[in-house]
C-alpha cells in the first residue's frame, strides 16, 4: 500500500535517547575507567592486577563506545524510524488497529499517518511489579507528550473479541520477562484480533551481535528460538520474518482461522 514520508527525527535523537535512558550506565562506566587511569598512575599493583584492569577497563568503554554506535545506527539512521516499511507489509490498511507498549511510544503518531482513514487504539500494559528496570522509568518519564495510552492488563486486554486487524509490538513485548507472562498475553492478541489479521512484533535478539554492541545488556532481550517458541505456543504463525540492522529482528504474525 501507499505510505507517506517518515516523520522528521534529529540527527542523533535515538542514540541520545540511550544515553538518557541508561545515564546510569555509562556514568559508572566512565567512573570505572578514571578508577583505573588512577591505580596505574599511582602504582604498586603487580603486573598480573595491572593487566586484569586494563583489560575490564577497555572492555567497559568498548561496550559503554559500541552501545552508543549501534544506537545510532538503529535508531537514528536505519529506515526503522522512517516508518514507512510498516505500511509496505501491509496489502489493505487495517481498519482497526492497536498500538500496544510499556509507556515508551515513538510510533504511534507514525502508524497514524501510515493509517490516516484507520481506527487506531494505544494500550499502555506497563506493569510497576513485572518491569523494574530503571531504564524504562525514565523513557515512561520522557515520553509523557506521547500519545493518549488506556492502561491495560496484558492478562486482560480490555477489547472484544475478534475486534482488530492489526497489533503493533515495536520494541515493547520484551519488558514481558516471565515467559508464561508472554504466552498469556500473545494469547490475548489471538484473542482480540480477527481471523487472517496481523500483529507486528519489533524486537533486539539474545544473540552474539547483540552481545558485541551491547555487552551483559543483551541479556534484557530473548533469543529468537524463545520468540518462536512464545509464538507458536501462542497460536500464531510467521508468516513473514527478516532482520533490520544486524541487532533488530522483525516478525509479521497471523492469526489463523
Amino acid at each position: 500500500m501507499k505510505t507517506s514520508a517518515p516523520l522528521e527525527r534529529g540527527r542523533y535523537q535515538g542514540m541520545l535517547q540511550i544515553l538518557s535512558f541508561n545515564a546510569h550506565f555509562y556514568f559508572l562506566t566512565a567512573m570505572f575507567v578514571v578508577a583505573v587511569a588512577g591505580a596505574l598512575f599511582i602504582g604498586g599493583l603487580g603486573k598480573t592486577m595491572r593487566v586484569a584492569l586494563v583489560v575490564a577497563a577497555v572492555t567497559a568503554l568498548y561496550w559503554a563506545i559500541a552501545s552508543l554506535a549501534a544506537s545510532h545506527w538503529i535508531y537514528d539512521r536505519s529506515p526503522i524510524y522512517q516508518w514507512t516499511w510498516i505500511g509496505n507489509l501491509f496489502e489493505n490498511a487495517p481498519r482497526r488497529w492497536a498500538n500496544i507498549h510499556a509507556g515508551w511510544d515513538e510510533s504511534t503518531v507514525a502508524l497514524k499517518a501510515l493509517f490516516p482513514s484507520s481506527a487506531g487504539i494505544v494500550l499502555d500494559i506497563f506493569d510497576p511489579k513485572a518491569m523494574t528496570e530503571p531504564s524504562i522509568a525514565k523513557a515512561r518519564k520522557t515520553s509523557a507528550g506521547a500519545p493518549p495510552a488506556l492502561p491495560a492488563d496484558f492478562r486482560a486486554l480490555p477489547l472484544p473479541n475478534c475486534q482488530l486487524d492489526a497489533a503493533f509490538l515495536i520494541f515493547a513485548a520484551h519488558e514481558l520477562r516471565e515467559r508464561a507472562d508472554r504466552v498469556q498475553f500473545f494469547g490475548e492478541l489471538r484473542r482480540v484480533l480477527t481471523p487472517n489479521a496481523h500483529a507486528l512484533l519489533v524486537e533486539h535478539m539474545r544473540d552474539w551481535k547483540n552481545f558485541a554492541a551491547f555487552g551483559p545488556g543483551f541479556m534484557h532481550f530473548f533469543s529468537r528460538p524463545e520468540w518462536v517458541e512464545v509464538i507458536k505456543n501462542s497460536g500464531f504463525e510467521i508468516e513473514r520474518e527478516f532482520s533490520m540492522t544486524p541487532f533488530v529482528r522483525i516478525f509479521l504474525l497471523r492469526r489463523p482461522q
